[in-house]
């Protein structure tokens, strides 16, 4: 299985959550998938989906899903000692780990080598990380979702792309409806 592919068997479960997706394909992938006013895609800030999606997380009672890749967990290892030390048990980061840059033509990451992004968050203190196969990916969102205890996935997935379109929202588009459901959901 490659990223669309869990992508594809997640949105089931994810559709009716908050969700901060990783800038590139990931975004692109979700969008053309299911696109919700719920989703909020990354435009242009690599690395920071996981750092967006805890402070939303902090400052609301909703459940939130950052959906991060190994390439921008890893540009931004400040994330995981920041998350293990601010626990929101309303947070689940899925770190979905192809050993790639995938949005920018699969050059291989240091997680694709000797690298352990589960071995990296539990060294930064944090407490319910969870390395899975691509295929067990959904039972453990699922098993996330239901539970009341922050959660570190990492869904370790193959290298590939597919074909999708951009997303043709602006930037500011994105963040207004998105905004607005957070807001809906905690009036």
């Amino acid at each position: 299985m490659i990223r669309s592919d869990v992508l594809k068997e997640l949105i089931p479960l994810i559709s009716d959550e908050l969700v901060i997706c990783n800038i590139g394909l990931p975004s692109q992938e979700l969008h053309m998938m299911d696109d919700q006013p719920s989703n909020f895609y990354m435009l242009g800030t690599m690395g920071l989906s996981s750092s967006i999606g805890l402070g939303l997380a902090l400052a609301q009672k909703s459940k939130v899903i950052a959906i991060d890749g190994d390439g921008s967990v890893l540009t931004n290892l400040c994330t995981l000692p920041t998350i293990a030390n601010n626990p929101a048990d309303n947070f689940i980061l899925l770190i979905i780990d192809n050993g790639s840059y995938g949005s920018t033509g699969d050059q291989p990451t240091y997680a694709g080598k000797k690298t352990s992004l589960t071995k990296m968050a539990e060294a930064a203190g944090c407490d319910n990380v969870i390395e899975c196969s691509a295929e067990d990916t959904p039972a453990v969102m699922k098993e996330a979702l239901a539970g009341d205890k922050m959660t570190i996935i990492v869904s370790k997935c193959a290298s590939g792309n597919i074909k999708v379109p951009v997303i043709e929202m602006d930037a500011p588009v994105i963040r207004h409806r998105f905004m607005t459901e957070v807001s809906r959901r905690n009036a």
